[in-house]
């Protein structure tokens, strides 16, 4: 035998068939699911099987991008750039500065911690209706729900970086006698960047999803109000382009935090992005989380009682307590509640299993994250209520179009979750599956599914979440058959102060408990792993 063929090297006289660019041909797969999806679109509006107003041609949207993209589009997409640019520049700057204080100070944690954590509580869209009587539908409305939106993820982050840098980068501070500018610079902010970082991108999503929330509802300029202002004349072409334009802002935006992210952080670091418990409280440290929000509350009372504001604008919270008792006693509330939490179930039900599913297919086959997993990432870049007016014209105000909406809502956490969990499993286990001859749904139940059990869990806690966020939207969006949501922009049309707070405390508490909920499932899912 020629000693080339031994030691594995082709013989010259022998040719191996040419393989075809396969990494060419892997990026093709991407574009099969988009190919098909055009396809199906162009042949649905050709044969007429829905009416072009409400799916329009392919042709009638990009004669539609080609006349927006002549002036229109670009001046409500630079409005709502603009707000978005303000917003995180005073949300960012307000959350770094507490951060840090809190992060800094353990008495200032103690004291001011609970509090923000307590109105951190209720979702940013429960607190437009308050808004709205107090500042209007002008721009400091916009710029206020930005603000509320950004900051609470940039404070929350930068308090645990400031707070849990490195124990022994102190105490070698403290021996060198470092001075507390130099502390800062080479020893606090290095820490704190990498949570910092990640409340930025945080903030940023939920920054852009809150601001078009408010242009859907009270705006007469922006992208939102654009699509708003498309979707009552029923010119859905206009819709589908600003879609696709939301999609693009939102890919570059998290390329630009990805680039900026390993700019700045490009130094070994502990995940450091989780609250913990902290130090044991003793005697009256524990009273010290009270002092602030009874501080607030009876100032809130004397200037009620004072007529520091008029009472149509802010009203006493012995009136926001009487009115939610009444309501609770009455069952108007409770009624609203359980129609909500119906829904918020319904969609998670629907959303999640849905997302669970396309997560584990997509984990275990590689060539299906090929082909439908860039086309789910870029539907992920477009936020949720981007898609308000397109729903509202496909299914109407009724409850198919709210289930979708929060369906939609919990669909993508559960999906990320369960896609990166089983995909990140260990190959030793594959090997184990090949040794013990286990078929697939031996496997399955024996290996992937419990080592993929902390992740999937995980995105079920904030499944929940998002479908009660979700739940909100669509009873503000679709104000019809009732719902805590409807309540709540019900009561700001009559300007019903105190039920409006009613609804905020409700939402609050809901949203606290439904987490509560999640993580005590969470972790009594996955027990095995603190055994």
């Amino acid at each position: 035998m020629p000693r080339e063929l031994t030691l594995g090297v082709p013989h010259p006289g022998l040719h191996r068939p040419r393989r075809w660019c396969p990494a060419f041909t892997l990026r093709l797969q991407g574009w099969s699911v988009p190919t098909l999806i055009f396809a199906l679109w162009w042949v649905a509006s050709r044969e007429y099987w829905m009416s072009e107003q409400i799916l329009p041609a392919p042709a009638l949207v990009w004669q539609s991008a080609l006349e927006l993209g002549a002036g229109e589009i670009w001046v409500n997409l630079g409005v709502s750039l603009q707000r978005l640019a303000l917003g995180l520049l005073a949300g960012i700057g307000s959350g770094a500065v507490i951060g840090a204080w809190l992060g800094s100070s353990r008495r200032a944690e103690r004291l001011v911690l609970p509090t923000f954590s307590a109105l951190a509580q209720i979702p940013t869209l429960a607190w437009i209706p308050l808004f709205m009587v107090f500042f209007g539908i002008g721009e400091v409305l916009k710029l206020v729900v930005l603000i509320k939106a950004v900051i609470v993820p940039i404070t929350l982050h930068t308090l645990v970086g400031v707070r849990d840098a490195q124990p022994r980068l102190r105490e070698a501070a403290a021996v060198l006698r470092l001075p507390r500018g130099l502390q800062v610079r080479r020893l606090i902010v290095p820490a704190a960047l990498p949570s910092f970082m990640a409340g930025v991108r945080l903030a940023l999503s939920a920054g852009w999803s809150s601001l078009l929330a408010v242009e859907l509802l009270a705006s007469s300029e922006g992208i939102g109000y654009l699509m708003v202002w498309a979707r009552q004349l029923f010119m859905l072409d206009i819709v589908f382009v600003c879609i696709v334009v939301i999609g693009v802002i939102g890919v570059g935006m998290d390329l630009a935090i990805g680039w900026t992210d390993r700019t700045l952080v490009h130094w070994p670091h502990p995940p450091t992005a989780q609250l913990n418990r902290g130090a044991r409280l003793r005697g009256w440290q524990r009273v010290e989380a009270w002092y602030l929000p009874l501080a607030l509350l009876a100032l809130w009372q004397f200037a009620c009682q004072l007529q520091w504001i008029a009472p149509q604008i802010l009203v006493s919270p012995l009136l926001v307590l009487h009115t939610t008792w009444t309501g609770l006693a009455d069952g108007s509330l409770p009624a609203a509640m359980l129609m909500s939490l119906s829904r918020t179930l319904g969609g998670l039900l629907l959303g999640g299993l849905a997302g669970f599913s396309v997560g584990l297919l997509l984990g275990l086959s590689r060539r299906a994250e090929r082909v439908f997993g860039p086309s789910l990432g870029a539907l992920r870049q477009i936020a949720i209520f981007a898609w308000v007016p397109l729903l509202t014209a496909w299914f109407g105000l009724g409850e198919p179009a709210k289930w979708v909406f929060v369906s939609f809502a919990a669909f993508f956490p559960l999906y990320i979750a369960t896609q990166r969990s089983v995909a990140s499993l260990s190959p030793q286990l594959t090997e184990a599956a090949q040794v013990l001859r286990l078929g697939p749904l031996p496997r399955l139940g024996r290996l992937v599914f419990p080592g993929a059990a902390p992740g999937i869990f995980g995105g079920l806690r904030l499944s929940l979440i998002y479908a009660w966020l979700g739940t909100i939207g669509a009873e503000y969006f679709m104000p019809s058959n009732g719902g805590i949501g409807s309540l709540m922009i019900g009561a700001q049309q009559l300007l019903r102060m105190d039920v409006i707070m009613s609804g905020m405390l409700l939402v609050g508490l809901t949203g606290a408990l439904l987490n509560h909920f999640g993580q005590r499932i969470e972790a009594r899912a996955t027990r095995w792993r603190h055994a």
